[in-house]
């Protein structure tokens, strides 16, 4: 089982985005949807697969930040 954190996207180019984690950067494939600079998404195998709403991202970093992950 694997556990998909939010990401927020800080960069947007030829349909890749930099989608930037508590102590990482990645680059993901958008493969269908319309995604700005901002918008928290899941990613999966290199996908962004899904937004996700600010709050709910923001309940998942304060959670990693108390658990120290």
């Amino acid at each position: 089982m694997c556990l998909a954190i939010p990401g927020k996207i800080i960069s947007i180019k030829n349909n890749i985005a930099q989608v930037k984690y508590s102590k990482e950067t990645r680059s993901v494939k958008i493969v269908s949807g319309n995604y700005k600079i901002g918008d928290y998404v899941i990613a999966q195998a290199r996908m962004i697969i899904e937004k996700v709403p600010k709050k709910q991202a923001m309940t998942w970093n304060e959670f990693l930040k108390a658990e120290s992950l």
